[in-house]
C-alpha cells in the first residue's frame, strides 16, 4: 500500500484571518498588523503560488473555493476535518473550535465523486463533539499507511480513546505519546502531531526535543527504526519554523517529493537537506502570512486523496 499519492485536495480561502477560537491552544499563531483585506489577498496569493508549484511538478491538485457565508477562517486547512483512504472509505473528524466545524462540506465529496473517486463508507466521528472530545484528522494522526501504524501526540485536540477507535476502524496500530513545546517558560502540549512529525516512505522528520518522556521517545524512535526509516531529527526551534510540517507526495509519473514551506526549508541545515535529498526531491513555496496567522503550514493545507479512481 503506497505511502503517498499524486491527488491532493486544497481549499482556496475567501476570508482568511487569525482564528481566535484556535489560538487558545495553538501557540504557533501570531498576529500581523494588516487589514482583513490585506491579509486575505496575501493568503490567496500564497495559496495560488503554492498550487502552481505542485501542479508544475505534475501533481493533481483539486482546488475548491471556500464559502464566504460559512465564516471559516481556517478553511485553508482541510486535512483536519477529512481523511481519504485506499479502501475507498472516508473519515470525518470532530473539531475543537466551533467555527471550524463549519468547514466540513459534503458537497466537496460529491464533487470529488464526479471527478471519478470512489467513496464507499463514511466513518463519522463528529458525534464526539457533543462530549467535548476531539481528533483533528491528519493534523492529530500521522499515518504510516505502508506499515499500518498511526502516530498521535495526545492533546486537547487529540483524544486517546477516539484515536484508538479510529485505528480499530481503519486497521492501524496506535502509537500515542505526549509532545510539548515551551510557552512562556511552561511545557504545554503541541496542538497537532503534524507540526512535530512527518513520516514518508523512507524518511521520518521528528522533533524528539518535544517528547519529554524517555519511554515515549524510545517508543517512537524504535518504531521508526523497525521500519527502516531514515530519521531527520529537528530541534524545537526548527519545529517552530514549521520544519516538521511536511508531506510526501508523488507526481503522476511516480516521482517522490517532500513538500514544505520556504520557512521550513530555510530552517533546515545543509546536512538535513542532503539526508532528505538522498531519498526524494524537496518542493517548497513561501506562505508566511498563512503560517503566521494560521499557525499551520504546507502539510496542513493538503488533504491527500487515496481513494480509488474510476
Amino acid at each position: 500500500m503506497p505511502q503517498s499519492t499524486s491527488n491532493i485536495l486544497m481549499i482556496r480561502p475567501v476570508n482568511f484571518q487569525m482564528n481566535a477560537e484556535t489560538a487558545v491552544n495553538n501557540f504557533f499563531q501570531k498576529k500581523l498588523k494588516l487589514s482583513s483585506e490585506e491579509i486575505n489577498t496575501k493568503a490567496q496569493n500564497e495559496f495560488d503560488n503554492f498550487v502552481k508549484v505542485l501542479r508544475n511538478s505534475d501533481i493533481n491538485v483539486y482546488v475548491y473555493e471556500d464559502i464566504l457565508e460559512n465564516r471559516t477562517p481556517d478553511s485553508i486547512f482541510p486535512n483536519n476535518w477529512v481523511s481519504f483512504h485506499h479502501s475507498g472509505n472516508v473519515a470525518l473528524y470532530p473539531m475543537f473550535a466551533p467555527n471550524r466545524r463549519r468547514e466540513r462540506r459534503m458537497d466537496l465529496l460529491e464533487s470529488l465523486e464526479e471527478e471519478g473517486f470512489v467513496f464507499k463508507e463514511v466513518y463519522d466521528y463528529t458525534r464526539a463533539e457533543d462530549e467535548m472530545v476531539f481528533l483533528e484528522g491528519t493534523g492529530s494522526i500521522i499515518l504510516d499507511r505502508e506499515n499500518r501504524k498511526a502516530y498521535c501526540a495526545l492533546s486537547p485536540r487529540a483524544n486517546e480513546e477516539l484515536f484508538i477507535e479510529f485505528c480499530e476502524d481503519f486497521e492501524y496500530m496506535p502509537i500515542s505519546f505526549i509532545a510539548n513545546q515551551t510557552v512562556n517558560g511552561d511545557r504545554l502540549p503541541i496542538y497537532h502531531t503534524n507540526v512535530m512529525m512527518c513520516v514518508g516512505e523512507k524518511i521520518a522528520v521528528v522533533c524528539f526535543d518535544s517528547i519529554d518522556d524517555k519511554k515515549h521517545k524510545q517508543l517512537v524512535s524504535e518504531s521508526l527504526l523497525d521500519d527502516e526509516k531514515t530519521i531527520i531529527n529537528i530541534t524545537e526551534d526548527q519545529m517552530h519554523k514549521f520544519a516538521g510540517n511536511m508531506l510526501e507526495v508523488k507526481s503522476n509519473s511516480g516521482k517522490s517529493y517532500l513538500v514544505m514551506s520556504t520557512t521550513a526549508y530555510n530552517a533546515l541545515s545543509t546536512e538535513q537537506i542532503e539526508d532528505i535529498e538522498k531519498h526524494l526531491e524537496i518542493l517548497h513555496s513561501p506562505i508566511p502570512t498563512i503560517e503566521t496567522l494560521g499557525g499551520g503550514s504546507a502539510r496542513c493545507m493538503m488533504a491527500e486523496i487515496f481513494n480509488p479512481k474510476v
